[in-house]
């Protein structure tokens, strides 16, 4: 029942989570994305990714204070579904903005901060994104997988971060991001001073 539970809930939030891809395609043929398409359609893939991988930060801290079960469920689907839509913004970057020319993304990725953090996200999400199933933590053992699982941490600094770097004029934005990011770390790190130590296997806390 719980399996069956989980199965439906990641199914919404699968469905859910896609349809602004739907939203920006009609926006984009419809010429609704102003002046700089290609930069808003870049902003907005960028800044769904972000909020997915807070989202998928947030479980814990959400099944902390409120004592619900449901987050835990679609963590795994939330981080996954943050992958893809920062996958979909390096694709936007490097195929539609520079025409597929990955000289132009080296360049950047060395000279440009906010290029080089943002691609650094995305490399660390390779790893959470493969080793994402059940079968992963079995076959690393659960303590080495939630090890690398941490890099989710990471990921969500990095990506906060990015958001900071890339923006021109008011980073308000960014900042309550990062402000709220902050109130999730803190929160994790109050569980983990009052219990240092846990045996419990979450196999959907994988991204």
């Amino acid at each position: 029942m719980a399996a069956k539970r989980a199965d439906i809930l990641s199914a919404a939030v699968w469905v859910g989570g896609l349809m602004p891809i739907g939203l920006l395609a009609l926006q984009w043929s419809d010429d609704e994305l102003g002046s700089n398409p290609i930069g808003a359609a870049l902003k907005q893939l960028g800044l769904l990714g972000l909020i997915a991988l807070m989202a998928s930060l947030a479980c814990t801290p959400l099944q902390l204070i409120f004592k619900w079960t449901w987050p835990v469920l679609v963590r795994r689907t939330l981080g996954l579904l943050g992958a893809v839509y920062v996958t979909l913004h390096l694709l936007m970057y490097v195929v539609v903005d520079h025409g597929a020319d990955l000289t132009v993304l080296y360049a950047d990725v060395l000279k440009r901060p906010f290029v080089t953090v943002g691609f650094t996200v995305w490399l660390l999400l390779i790893p959470l994104v493969l080793t994402s199933t059940a079968a992963s933590i079995r076959r690393l053992g659960f303590n080495r997988w939630k090890k690398l699982h941490r890099l989710a941490y990471v990921c969500g600094a990095l990506g906060v971060t990015h958001f900071f770097l890339s923006q021109k004029k008011s980073v308000v934005e960014p900042v309550v991001y990062g402000v709220v990011l902050a109130f999730l770390f803190f929160i994790r790190w109050m569980k983990r001073k009052r219990t240092p130590t846990s045996r419990q296997v979450e196999p959907r806390a994988a991204i």
